[in-house]
C-alpha cells in the first residue's frame, strides 16, 4: 500500500522558478500542491498545462497585506505539511522602491510565515526562495579578493537600496530573507526551516507556452543574445554566477525530504560564473544559429573566474548531494525552447 502523499503550500506557483518546482513535486508522486496565484486567469492557465488532480490553486492578490495568507491557510491550514514561499516581486522598471520591492517582499514573508504558524499545526518545513542577491556585494563583484559563502550577508543597506531598483531588489531579497530567520527564533517554532539562494537562474521555461517576446530577467540575456545580429555589439561589462532552474527546483524539494538536515540552512545555489560572451560562444554551437547572431571575441570569458569574487559553495553542495546541470546544457535548452517555439527547429 502506497503512502498518502503530503501537501505542499507553494505561494507565487505562476513563476519561473515555482512551476518548475511544482513539476518536480508532482513528478514524485509523494505531494500534492496547493498554489497560490494573483488571479484566476493564472490558475486556470497552471491548471491546464499540468493536468493533475494532486494540483490545486488558491487566490492571493496582494502578498504585500499581512493578512493576505490568512484565509487560505485558515480553509487549507489542517492539511499542510511543508510551505515553500516563492512570491516576491522581481521587476527593475519600478516608481517606488520601498512601495514596490520592499514592503511586498517583507511583508510577503512576515504575512506566510504567521500564517504558517498560526493556522498549519502540522507544518514539517517551511523553504523561502530568498537570492544570492541576499549574499553578494554586488560593489565589490570585480574583486577577487573577496571569498563568499553561505553564512555571508550582502552588506547593503536600506538607504543605499532605495539609490535605483538592482539595490532596492537586493535589499527586498535580503529583508524578505532575514525576516524569516528573526520570526522563526521569536516564535520559537518547531518545525524546519531552509533559504533557497539561487544566483542567476537559466534553463527553460516549464511549458513552452511560457515562451513570450520577452522572458524572466536571466533568460532574456540569452533571449537577446538569439536574436542579436552578426555583427552586434556584446556587452563585456555583464558578468554572474549562474544555476539551472532545475537544480533550483529540486534544491527547494530536498528539504522538504529531509527535514532535519537542511534545518537552518542557507542553500547558496551557483555553478560558475558566466558573462555574455560566454553565452554566444555556446548559442553559436547550435546550427541554427551559427553565423547568424553575435560572435564577439570567442572565449574572451574563459578566465571569468579569476576576475570576480569567490563563491565558496561547497556545503551547499555536500547537502544536495547532486551534480549541477552545466551552463552548457542551461544555454543550449533555453535556445532549444525558444528556436522550438519560434518554428526555427
Amino acid at each position: 500500500m502506497s503512502a498518502e502523499k503530503q501537501t505542499v503550500f507553494l505561494s507565487g506557483a505562476s513563476g519561473y522558478i515555482a512551476q518548475q518546482t511544482v513539476k518536480q513535486l508532482l513528478d514524485s508522486g509523494k505531494f500534492k500542491v496547493i498554489g497560490s496565484v494573483r488571479s484566476e486567469e493564472k490558475g486556470n492557465s497552471l491548471a491546464k498545462n499540468f493536468n493533475s488532480p494532486d494540483l490545486s490553486f488558491v487566490y492571493v492578490k496582494d502578498i504585500s497585506s499581512e493578512t493576505a495568507f490568512d484565509d487560505a491557510f485558515k480553509q487549507y491550514g489542517s492539511e499542510i505539511d511543508y510551505v515553500v514561499h516563492t512570491a516576491s516581486p522581481v521587476a527593475f522598471d519600478v516608481t517606488d522602491i520601498n512601495k514596490d520591492l520592499i514592503v511586498p517582499a517583507k511583508i510577503g514573508s512576515t504575512g506566510i510565515f504567521k500564517a504558517s504558524v498560526k493556522y498549519a499545526p502540522n507544518l514539517k518545513h517551511f523553504v523561502i526562495t530568498s537570492s544570492s542577491f541576499a549574499i553578494l556585494d554586488l560593489l565589490r563583484e570585480n574583486d577577487h579578493s573577496l571569498h563568499l559563502n553561505e553564512q555571508s550577508w550582502n552588506p547593503i543597506t536600506y538607504e543605499d537600496s532605495l539609490k535605483d531598483a538592482v539595490q532596492g531588489y537586493c535589499y527586498s531579497k535580503k529583508i524578505a530573507e532575514q525576516t524569516v530567520w528573526k520570526l522563526g527564533k521569536e516564535l520559537n517554532v518547531k518545525f524546519g526551516i531552509t533559504a533557497i539562494n539561487p544566483t542567476y537562474v537559466l534553463g527553460p521555461q516549464c511549458f513552452d507556452s511560457s515562451v513570450t517576446s520577452v522572458l524572466n530577467v536571466s533568460c532574456e540575456f540569452v533571449n537577446k543574445l538569439i536574436h542579436s545580429k552578426s555583427d552586434s555589439e556584446i556587452d563585456k561589462t555583464f558578468v554572474g554566477p549562474n544555476i539551472d532552474v532545475r537544480d533550483v527546483a529540486r534544491a527547494h524539494i530536498e528539504p522538504l525530504l529531509n527535514s532535519e538536515k537542511f534545518n537552518g540552512q542557507r542553500l547558496l545555489l551557483s555553478n560558475g560564473r558566466f558573462g555574455a560572451q560566454s553565452i554566444v560562444d555556446i548559442l553559436n554551437e547550435i546550427p541554427q544559429l551559427k553565423g547568424k547572431i553575435a560572435v564577439g571575441t570567442p572565449h574572451s570569458d574563459d578566465d571569468i573566474l579569476n576576475r570576480m569574487s569567490v563563491i565558496n559553495n561547497e556545503k551547499t553542495k555536500e547537502l544536495l548531494g547532486f551534480e549541477f546541470i552545466s551552463l552548457e546544457k542551461s544555454i543550449k535548452d533555453t535556445a532549444s525552447q525558444i528556436l522550438k517555439v519560434e518554428g526555427k527547429l
